[in-house]
């Protein structure tokens, strides 16, 4: 189980560094962090829990999260004091966005979209809130209760989080309501509040050409 937790998002990681940004190697990180989940999962098989269907209650708190981080993400930046003093780096207005459609073509385009959202979304979910979380609580981290709540492990989970993208203010509100409704609901209903918010923050993008999101 550890190695599901982590090494997606390690994967990931590794890529980022590695290789140049841009549409072609975003795509080729997720195509390289789908198949190790996709490994992972078919080596896992068997000893892994039967996921079952998500209750309404699951299913509703991380629709609403997803939501609510939306808006948490996008609704600061009507603030000018948001935008120069919680946003690292960024590129400069104009600058055409290596994302866009009308420059990458709509299948990178979409393979951003896919990536953010149903990729990035569940090896983050699965690395910093089922495994940091509890590994910051204890060597045997299986055996921390999802439920307990630890301060200290709290705000480390969620500043780290944070800083992993550039909009450190709302990265680290969203690393705390991810963190609360996994305590609260799970595993699944926190990945599906990840999910959304990529999805639909994807969406937004996509309409109305706003690059500095991506």
């Amino acid at each position: 189980m550890t190695a599901l937790a982590t090494a997606p998002y390690a994967v990931w990681m590794a890529f980022m560094l590695a290789l140049p940004a841009g549409a072609g190697m975003y795509a080729a990180r997720t195509a390289a962090v789908a198949a190790v989940f996709l490994v992972l999962l078919f080596r896992a098989r068997g000893r892994l829990p039967r996921p079952g269907v998500p209750s309404r209650a699951t299913l509703s708190a991380g629709v609403f999260a997803g939501l609510a981080v939306f808006a948490l993400w996008v609704l600061p930046e009507k603030s000018e004091f948001y935008r120069r003093f919680f946003i690292i780096g960024g590129a400069a207005s104009g600058t055409p966005s290596p994302f866009d459609p009308a420059v990458c073509g709509w299948p990178l385009a979409l393979a951003r979209l896919f990536g953010s959202s149903f990729v990035i979304a569940p090896a983050e979910e699965l690395f910093f809130r089922h495994f940091l979380y509890r590994r910051l609580q204890s060597l045997d981290w299986q055996g921390v209760p999802r439920k307990r709540f630890d301060l200290s492990s709290f705000l480390w989970t969620s500043a780290l989080f944070a800083l992993e993208h550039d909009r450190v203010a709302a990265g680290f509100a969203a690393g705390a309501v991810y963190l609360f409704v996994y305590m609260r609901r799970g595993l699944a209903a926190a990945v599906l509040a990840h999910c959304v918010t990529n999805f639909v923050l994807a969406l937004y993008v996509l309409r109305f050409g706003l690059w500095g999101f991506w």
